[in-house]
Formats: structure tokens, sequence, C-alpha cells
């Protein structure tokens, strides 16, 4: 059987300047605290990210774009963010936004080798300024090209040695969608198992999409925000 955990620094290593990099989440729950961090000690810069959100102030995806290392961010909403906020307005990170629904379906499609998805959410808005459409049965519809990235970051709360993985509650939105839509696939995972402990049923992402998994304990720091240490 493949053993696919790994070292940190190794596995992030992966991440070259310029890369896109898709970054799990739904707020804090799902969110790769340790795989950011370790990110951000690499020094890679000019990336390209994929997030649903860009974290609170100063935590998680904030500090790698708070630090100058993101080139673009591809989001839904900024809104508990007002220094990143503040840097798109100062035209320091270039912002690209979608409706959380039509993000995550774009992800879904690059994921299942779509080139793109058809919709006709806020066809009649800025959403779909200077994008192509087409007519359908009398329907107007956006195209909406598919997402995909170099390397996707994943927190599961549960991973067996060959990729298994097992999300908790809210980090089931993006994960696994991601984990199908990435050519590199990174996860940090609270608890590993060994192959077959895991109850099958309760799996969400098949161990065929991951390419490392890297063991982490989870604390809490005086702010209250999780804290990720490698093991």
């Amino acid at each position: 059987m493949i053993d696919k955990t790994i070292a940190i620094d190794k596995a992030i290593g992966r991440v070259n300047d310029g890369s896109t990099v898709m970054v799990g989440g739904f707020g804090v729950p799902g969110t790769p605290f340790a795989l950011i961090d370790a990110l951000i000690d690499t020094g890679v810069s000019n990336l390209t990210l994929i997030k649903n959100e860009a974290n609170e102030d100063h935590m998680g995806l904030s500090k790698l774009i708070e630090a100058g290392r993101a080139r673009k961010l591809i989001t839904s909403h900024l809104g508990l963010n007002t220094t990143v906020i503040g840097m798109m307005n100062r035209g320091e990170v270039e912002v690209e936004f979608y409706p959380q629904g039509i993000l995550a379906e774009k992800i879904r499609a690059g994921g299942a080798g779509l080139i793109g998805i058809l919709t006709d959410i806020g066809i009649d808005t800025i959403i779909a300024d200077n994008k192509q459409t087409v007519s359908i049965g009398g329907r107007r519809a956006v195209i909406e090209p598919a997402l995909r990235a170099d390397v996707a970051l994943i927190h599961a709360a549960a991973a067996d040695t060959f990729g298994n993985l097992v999300f908790e509650k809210s980090a089931r939105n993006f994960n696994p969608a991601m984990a199908t839509a990435a050519d590199i696939v990174i996860v940090e995972t609270e608890r590993l198992a060994e192959p077959g402990e895991l109850e099958p049923d309760a799996i969400h992402t098949p161990g065929g999409f991951v390419d490392h998994v890297v063991l982490i304990d989870e604390l809490s720091d005086e702010y209250g925000v999780l804290a990720h240490h490698v093991r």
C-alpha cells in the first residue's frame, strides 16, 4: 500500500513562484493554516490564490496576501478582512469576485474535466460584464470557464496514509471539490489512520485524488484561533 505521508517542507516545496493555488476552507473550518504558514516560509511569490474568502485580518490566507506573495485572489467576498480590502483598493493585489455558488461550480467543473459552465445567474448585472453569452431554448446564459490549479492546499479532520480524507462540517464546502481540481493535492490532517481504519462510508475524498499528507497537532492560541503545529 502506498504511503503518502511526507514532511511539510518537502510537500510545500512543490509550490513554485507564479503557481495557481487553491486553498480550502469556509472560514476557519477547513483552512489549512499549517500549510499556509509553511508556504509563507518558502518565500514563493506572484501566486494566484483561489479561496472563497481571505480569512480574517492577519490570519490564514490573509497572512500570505499581507506578505505580498499574491498577485491575484479569486474569491467570493472580503467582508471580514479590512486589510485585504485596503490592499485591493490600493492596487496591491488584484481581486476577481464570483458569487459563492458560481465559484464552487467553476471549481467542481474543473475537477470534472469540463471546459466551463453555463449560468443565468447575474445575467443582467455587472457579473456578466465582458463575458461571452449564449442563448439556449430562448434563455440567455453566461459562459463561465472552469477553474483548475497547479496545487491545492487542503485541511482534513482525518486522513489515512493512502490519502483517503474525512472533512468536518463546513469544511466539506470547498475542500472536496478543490481536491479534484488541482494537479498536486497537499493535505494537512489532525488525525492519521492506517488504510482500512476509516469507515468507508465516512470518506469524503478518495485517496486517488491526493498526492501528499502532512500530520499536524491542533492547539488553541491566546486569541482562540486554531493554531497548527507540525508533528
